[in-house]
């Protein structure tokens, strides 16, 4: 099911993309030939006037074909007659050739302001500590924040001279100076210090990826069945205070205590209510070789409705920090400041849509926005092949008054066949990476 909701979502972004491409070439009088959802064999096919429609088998995009779009160079212009030509492609003015290829794209940029409006007026799931203030909880041991100082309970103050407000701030921050060193001013017990990272390549996954964790009670949320904490009596609700009497300050302790028990029973200080109860048990030992007792975390979460005017607002400002953010990322990638690690392909693209769709209304329209800008973003890229490929020929036609050779075309895709090739592998490779290996 995770499956099939993602090339959904995947295929409604395609079919917004090329709808942009079918309406502004339908405006300028371009008779288009065929509208393809996919590639490949065909398994839907339907004519309805001049255009047939078709739904093809291999769903990683999509294509509008229209008449003359081959630019004539291969003689085809030859072959139409005086009506025909006048609605080919490749006979319309270098301006509404470029209209017609900046629609796709733009039609994907646009996406996300009118979607992500409705997802605010549905209500959104937050994590909690976003809109708190930017305390750590917990710091991973080994991780470069370890490294560089940082201890739980210090709050962030600022990041490079920017002041953060809460978590939310933090992340986005961080995100914004990926590769660069960063200097955070820090509160902690007895006055403020400032703790620095190096330059490095840097990550797009927020405070999590350096080793800084938010502040999360070791309350129980969840309980695995047939598992040692259900067996034991444990319940969602209760806040585990102690481990053999090694005090618990945050949920991140719970798994180096239970695994430096090495299987051995241990016994649990609880709170429940108002009540404190001790209850023994048992780590079990899991194939994966980690000692588990089968408990989740409460999930703190705060839910946030908006009315239409707050709720575009909202919306749109999200879209342009989601813009901002993936030209950020292009940028550092380009740098090298960025580890192409990074960079996703179709896999991890149905994979994150398919759980989204799953969960709720919200998740599926705010994730829909985001591969739809990073959709947009990615066929604007001045790439042959692409659309920003042929939007650079049309710009460059337009000041030099000429369109480019054959030749030079003809290389130049070549060239733009290679690079995309090229970044479909690497994609493809992190996406089995995550799938396979990943820890």
């Amino acid at each position: 099911m995770t499956i099939i909701a993602g090339i959904v979502m995947l295929g409604i972004l395609v079919f917004v993309h090329e709808l942009g491409h079918y309406c502004v070439a339908r405006l300028a009088g371009v008779k288009i030939l065929k509208f393809s959802l996919g590639f490949g064999p065909k398994l839907l096919s339907k004519t309805w006037g001049e255009t047939e429609y078709l739904v093809c088998a291999i769903p990683l995009g999509g294509y509008v074909q229209m008449l003359g779009e081959g630019g004539g160079e291969q003689g085809e212009d030859a072959e139409l007659t005086a009506a025909e030509r006048e609605r080919s492609f490749a006979d319309k003015s270098v301006a509404r050739r470029l209209a017609i290829v900046v629609a796709g794209p733009l039609m994907n940029l646009m996406l996300p302001f009118l979607i992500l409006p409705i997802s605010y007026m549905v209500g959104v799931q937050l994590p909690a500590y976003l809109d708190q203030p930017a305390c750590i909880g917990y710091v991973t041991p080994g991780s470069e924040a370890a490294a560089a100082g940082f201890s739980a309970g210090d709050c962030l103050q600022s990041l490079n001279g920017e002041p953060l407000a809460d978590w939310k701030d933090a992340s986005k921050a961080l995100v914004s100076y990926a590769g660069d060193e960063l200097r955070f001013g820090v509160q902690r017990q007895g006055g403020s210090a400032e703790i620095v990272l190096p330059a490095d390549n840097g990550s797009l996954e927020g405070l999590q990826a350096i080793g800084l964790l938010p502040v999360q009670p070791a309350i129980v949320g969840s309980l695995m069945p047939d598992m040692p904490a259900a067996a034991a009596g444990l319940q969602k609700g209760d806040q585990i205070l102690q481990i053999s009497g090694v005090p618990i300050t945050s949920w991140y302790d719970l798994k180096h205590l239970i695994q430096q028990a090495e299987g051995q029973s241990v016994d649990l200080l609880l709170k429940r209510d108002t009540a404190e109860l001790t209850l023994p048990l048992q780590p079990k030992l899991h194939e994966s070789g980690a000692w588990l007792i089968g408990i989740g975390p409460e999930q703190q979460t705060v839910s946030k409705k908006f009315g239409p005017l707050a709720a575009f607002r909202e919306g749109a400002e999200r879209t342009i920090e989601l813009i901002e953010l993936t030209l950020v990322f292009i940028q550092k990638l380009f740098t090298g400041h960025v580890s192409a690690k990074n960079i996703g392909g179709p896999i991890t693209v149905v994979q994150v849509a398919g759980q989204a769709a799953q969960a709720n209304l919200s998740a599926m329209l705010s994730v829909l926005a985001f591969i739809s800008i990073q959709l947009g973003i990615l066929n604007l890229l001045p790439i042959p092949i692409l659309d920003g490929g042929h939007i650079l020929f049309y710009v460059l036609e337009l000041v030099f008054r000429k369109p480019l050779s054959t030749r030079a075309r003809e290389i130049l895709q070549q060239i733009g066949l290679a690079l995309l090739l090229m970044l479909m592998v690497l994609a493809f490779y992190n996406d089995l990476a995550r799938l396979f290996w990943s820890s």
